[in-house]
């Protein structure tokens, strides 16, 4: 049937561009000359008024053509065309020569492919006429278009797909849910190929569609997302306004049911039972109820109570906002020898109520909670739990102080045994009878010293001791007139010499006293017994605790005597009444004339200018140090000037090293004169028998005499012992191999001796080859410090050798 309605609508559509081609044949464009044509194109400029135009409208070509033969479009055709085939017709754009094929000829143009107007909607093309020998415009260029001719040929699309929509449960009917929107791509300007409306396929029984604008709205009234809470529902679009064969789409939409607050919380048990040992501590949780609400998310949302008076005052009752439940927990201490078992009554209710739904019912509910204390052994419990005594500061050791006492609620008359945490009385001034439970002073008490004493009293089971409770116990010392009174400070006090009878020296004297008595203290002021014959002041008791010091004579002198002491007597209330006599220091000094102090007795400041033994003791100390420190100076001092006489004495190599001149060798004769080095030896010849060295050929000619005692002089004989100057040259040779940091003195260490039996003449400066005779080498000692070690060895040489004459 739809080919047969395709076939119908090809035919009218032929029909329609047939009527339309027959009434371009009869319209004409006027063409006038070359006003119409290319510039420069000879036939458009020839004189004269030519009536030429082309033939044809707007084409129209119908889409998806199925036929075998190639569609015919149209026909164009100049009115110049004599029928001879001397014009030739061509056109160009978009789809020339491959959609569409004009013939050359008859100016008929056809279409060879299958053409979409959903894809493109029309085709501008350009025709020309031509003649076929010349190939010269005969018609100026001109545009026409092609328009493709809509069919119904696609079908409504849901393109925003897939659709979810929501609608709250017991809406009323009509209310809105969502909007569906299908899409045509046929023409909408052309016929109704475009025209949609809507219809509902599945789920007609709950939902509607408006057909026009496809908004979907419920169809009933008592939509209950606890029986259902999502509709699958199958809308469909139909274009050609839904007439017969017309397309159509559909597409699913998804419509999910909210919740509402419908429904109440349900316990759903009537009842629940728990269990808990009776030394549970408060705030422990005894269990879980939880009420059931067939609602969904914050409707869900509920908040439990205790109702019955007994619950509220043992239990509480709090809501876990994770999983709704309710948590019981104990809020007073259990006792089972009290009460066994305990009822309470819990309810739920609605956190959120919707009014709307109030005539359904109460939204909430009750069940009852039965809960079993369980028996566990417990220790002892102090009664009364009072936990403050008293006790007189001068009672006896062994004294009691009173009695505590603790029952075993388990078992009656169950022996109890008590005893004092000593961590809390670590001086042992109390103790406890261990059946009785009677605290006992063990020490001398001293309310001074401690007016409270806070101790902790175990109580434990006398068969079981692990079963031990605890009692703090406050003990207060109570006071008794132990303690005299006593001045508050060492009072002193100044007295013009010219004073006058009444002058007041000390307004207030007060005093201190270390006891409390409860009804306060009096405190009375009179002057020693000793100072009953004092004629120079007098004691005023104020009788507020306080006494004030008057003059009671013309003038004082300081001369005869600058310093007063006057003894003052205080006595308390008691009982007993306890005094005791504090001295008050009274200074003559010279004032001037408006009464201003100016200085006191020298003896005054003598005295009060005396250094204390604390202050005299750091100035020694002081005076210790400094001295320490000049004796450590002078020390170093003395340490450091040996320290260098021992290095002259010690090393005699410095004066080689400290020249750092090396010299030019043997053959340098202008760095120093060595005439002046050789004429000190004579190798030539060896005198003898003068006790003093010969000079040779080569001697020091004019030089003076003293200038040979410049070195030492004399001649080896073959019996010499060098065993003292091998020894000392060995010793340091072995000292400076062993020390690594000791620098070379290359010119001792290795030069200074070279043996008996070297070939080499000797390369010192000293000539050790002169006069046979023995030198005298005291002189040496003259040398200084640095050849003192140097002289020793000559003298002693010399003196071994005198001994072996003698």
């Amino acid at each position: 049937m739809a080919k047969g309605l395709q076939g119908f609508s090809w035919t009218m559509l032929l029909l329609f561009c047939a009527i339309q081609e027959l009434g371009a044949w009869a319209m004409y464009t006027a063409v006038e000359g070359p006003g119409l044509g290319h510039p420069g194109d000879p036939a458009l400029l020839a004189s004269g008024r030519v009536k030429r135009g082309w033939v044809w409208n707007q084409f129209f070509v119908v889409e998806e053509y199925t036929g075998t033969e190639p569609l015919y479009v149209g026909k164009i055709h100049s009115d110049s065309d004599e029928g001879d085939g001397s014009i030739k017709y061509t056109i160009s754009g978009e789809g020339a020569g491959t959609i569409f094929l004009i013939d050359e000829i008859t100016g008929d143009i056809h279409a060879t492919e299958r053409l979409d107007r959903e894809q493109k909607t029309f085709y501008t093309l350009r025709a020309q006429a031509r003649d076929r020998q010349t190939d010269q415009l005969l018609e100026p260029e001109s545009e026409f278009i092609i328009k493709v001719q809509d069919i119904n040929d696609s079908e409504p699309r849901f393109l925003e797909g897939p659709y979810i929509g929501s609608v709250a449960e017991l809406s009323p009917i009509g209310t809105s849910v969502m909007q569906v929107m299908a899409s045509d791509a046929d023409d909408p300007t052309y016929g109704s190929s475009a025209r949609v409306v809507y219809s509902v396929l599945e789920g007609e029984q709950h939902f509607t569609v408006d057909s026009k604008t496809g908004v979907i709205r419920t169809a009933v009234a008592d939509l209950d997302r606890e029986t259902q809470d999502r509709y699958e529902v199958v809308i469909r679009a139909t274009d050609m306004a839904g007439q017969l064969g017309g397309l159509s789409g559909s597409t699913t939409v998804t419509i999910v049911v909210t919740d509402v607050n419908d429904n109440p919380p349900r316990f759903p048990q009537k009842m629940y039972q728990f269990s808990i040992v009776e030394t549970a501590p408060v705030g422990t949780a005894i269990g879980r109820v939880k009420a059931e609400d067939s609602d969904v998310g914050e409707n869900t949302d509920m908040t439990y109570q205790v109702k019955d008076e007994e619950g509220v005052e043992m239990f509480k009752v709090t809501t876990d906002s994770n999983t709704q439940e309710a948590v019981i927990m104990v809020q007073k201490p259990l006792d089972y020898e009290s009460k066994k078992v305990h009822t309470v009554v819990v309810e739920a209710l609605n956190k959120f109520v919707d009014p709307r739904f109030v005539d359904l019912g109460t939204f909430r509910d009750q069940t009852i909670v039965r809960v079993s204390v369980l028996d566990v052994d417990e220790p002892p419990e102090f009664r009364p739990p009072s936990n403050l005594m008293e006790v007189q500061e001068d009672a006896h050791v062994g004294s009691v102080v009173g009695v505590v006492t603790a029952l075993d609620p388990d078992t009656a008359n169950h022996p109890v045994r008590y005893a004092i945490d000593r961590s809390t009385d670590t001086e042992r001034i109390f103790d406890i009878d261990a059946n009785t439970g009677a605290i006992v002073t063990g020490k001398v008490l001293d309310r001074e010293t401690a007016g409270w004493h806070n101790i902790t009293v175990l109580a434990m089971e006398a068969d079981n001791h692990s079963q031990v409770s605890r009692a703090s116990l406050r003990i207060r010392i109570l006071d008794v007139n132990d303690n005299p009174p006593e001045l508050a400070t060492p009072y002193e006090a100044a007295v013009c010499e010219d004073a006058k009878p009444g002058q007041v020296l000390i307004q207030t004297i007060s005093v201190v006293d270390r006891d409390e008595p409860q009804s306060g203290h009096r405190f009375y002021f009179t002057l020693a017994p000793e100072a009953t014959n004092n004629h120079h002041f007098s004691l005023l008791d104020i009788k507020d605790n306080t006494a004030a010091v008057h003059t009671q004579r013309v003038g004082f002198n300081r001369q005869e005597q600058d310093v007063y002491l006057l003894p003052i007597l205080v006595v308390d209330s008691g009982p007993p009444a306890l005094s005791s006599t504090g001295t008050l220091t009274i200074r003559i000094c010279g004032c001037d004339s408006s009464g201003a102090i100016q200085s006191c007795n020298s003896t005054a400041y003598v005295v009060s200018a005396t250094l204390s033994p604390g202050a005299l003791i750091a100035l020694l100390v002081c005076i210790l140090i400094l001295v320490v420190l000049v004796l450590l100076i002078l020390t170093l001092k003395r340490h450091h000037k040996s320290h260098l006489t021992s290095e002259d004495d010690e090393d005699m190599r410095d004066n080689v090293i400290k020249y750092n001149d090396e010299g030019g060798g043997e053959q340098d004769t202008e760095a120093y004169d060595m005439s002046a080095l050789r004429s000190l030896y004579d190798f030539s010849e060896i005198k003898g028998g003068d006790g003093g060295g010969g000079l040779g050929e080569g001697g020091l000619g004019g030089n003076p005499a003293s200038e040979l005692h410049a070195l030492p002089q004399w001649v080896q004989s073959p019996d010499l012992d060098f065993s003292v100057f091998r020894d000392y040259i060995c010793k340091k040779v072995e000292q400076a191999d062993e020390d690594l940091s000791v620098p070379p003195y290359d010119s001792f260490q290795t030069y200074a001796f070279e043996g008996s039996d070297s070939p080499v003449p000797s390369l010192s400066s000293i000539n050790t080859w002169s006069s046979g005779s023995e030198q005298d080498f005291s002189y040496l000692g003259g040398w200084g410090p640095r050849f003192r070690q140097l002289a020793a060895l000559y003298a002693g040489r010399r003196g071994e050798e005198d001994n072996e004459e003698s």
